[in-house]
């Protein structure tokens, strides 16, 4: 083994299979306003690049080789990805807008856990930015 420092210094994207690029679409840009990342190559299969601040969600429409049924009714109990959001409130009104559950985080923390139209569960932690003066 060697004795040469490794240093990831952080994380640049999260890759999600989906079903149907359009539909996920419709839940990640339209619900969640992620901007589309204009410049994905094309790849030999359907998908889309979302920007998240500096780092990106990239949605891969193939096959999935994970169970969609059966997973947890809870996020926190599956595998996920937590993104920083401002303010829980108006993410519980879209959601709710749109008929998408969602559970409070059992931390006591203000989070709450959804899943996309595929069962990808998604957690959102309220960091709230810096006040303007």
């Amino acid at each position: 083994m060697s004795n040469e420092r490794i240093n990831c210094s952080g994380l640049l994207h999260a890759s999600l299979i989906v079903a149907d690029t359009g539909r996920a679409l419709a839940f990640y840009r339209d619900i969640l306003q992620l901007p589309v990342v204009p410049d994905r190559p094309e790849l030999g299969y359907p998908g889309a690049w979302l920007a998240v601040g500096r780092q990106q969600i990239h949605l891969l429409e193939l096959p999935n080789p994970d169970p969609v049924e059966g997973r947890p009714a809870h996020g926190g109990r599956d595998r996920h990805i937590a993104l920083a959001i401002d303010e829980l409130e108006p993410l519980v009104r879209a959601l709710e807008q749109q008929g998408i559950g969602y559970t409070l985080s059992r931390s006591g923390r203000r989070a709450l856990f959804c899943r996309d139209p595929d069962g990808n569960a998604l957690e959102f932690i309220e960091q709230p930015g810096p006040v303007s003066p």
